[in-house]
């Protein structure tokens, strides 16, 4: 009995830190993500849970001696491991290296005309289908740490296609602000933000944005919330 209890506290003690690794880690890269998203449409739950999957949260070898963080193969010049991965200087560069990738691959290119930036559930399939992965099973588990760690929440999301609510959720940066209740969300108007620019950020248009807001005129202020 003894013996059982102890081997379940070892086993509660590592969940309780593989969790902490996790958490730790969406909110070190998360803005990485976004900021990817933004610029290349992929979605940023898919660019996340590719990363988390693939390089266990930033704990595996190929991570933290490469800064390698989606498995990809290639050279290196570390003299602390022999891999057969690619590494590079910095984690950052891992991320940007991800996307051009998809961009410059045929296979995966056709991805970023044919799902949004939200449709993360396509996106994955589509990379597993484009043979990024040997294992059959890589997609639902990359699905799967999207889902565990509710990571669609960073994708942007238009307010009628949300996924469910979230009891305790991770904000995506400091302007963006999931409404569990409402299945809404509000962006921080910045120095320097209009409409316009709002509005190619979020991917809506200008009329919806005033829409949701019941706006008069495009006037905004410094520290304004606005409905997406």
């Amino acid at each position: 009995m003894k013996k059982l209890v102890i081997l379940l506290f070892i086993w509660i003690s590592a969940t309780a830190s593989a969790q902490t690794s996790a958490y730790n880690y969406i909110e070190k890269y998360k803005e990485d993500a976004v900021r990817l998203m933004n610029e290349h449409g992929i979605p940023a739950s898919v660019i996340l849970g590719v990363a988390m999957h693939e390089s266990g949260n930033g704990t595996s070898k190929i991570a933290r001696y490469l800064n390698n963080h989606f498995g990809m193969k290639g050279k290196n010049s570390s003299t602390k491991i022999k891999s057969s991965y690619r590494g590079y200087e910095s984690v950052g560069s891992s991320y940007e290296n991800f996307a051009s990738m998809l961009e410059g691959r045929k296979q995966f290119s056709l991805l970023f005309n044919k799902y949004s930036h939200y449709d993360y559930k396509n996106w994955v399939k589509g990379i597993q289908r484009g043979g990024y992965a040997a294992s059959r099973t890589w997609g639902n588990q990359v699905l799967g740490t999207i889902k565990k760690y509710k990571l669609y929440q960073f994708d942007n999301r238009p307010t009628e296609d949300q996924e469910p609510a979230l009891v305790q959720p991770i904000l995506a940066s400091n302007d963006i602000t999931p409404i569990s209740t409402t299945f809404t969300s509000l962006y921080k108007v910045k120095r320097g933000d209009t409409l316009n620019k709002i509005a190619k950020k979020l991917g809506l248009t200008v009329k919806t944005l005033m829409r949701n807001n019941s706006l008069k005129n495009s006037n905004l202020k410094i520290g304004q919330h606005l409905k997406i």
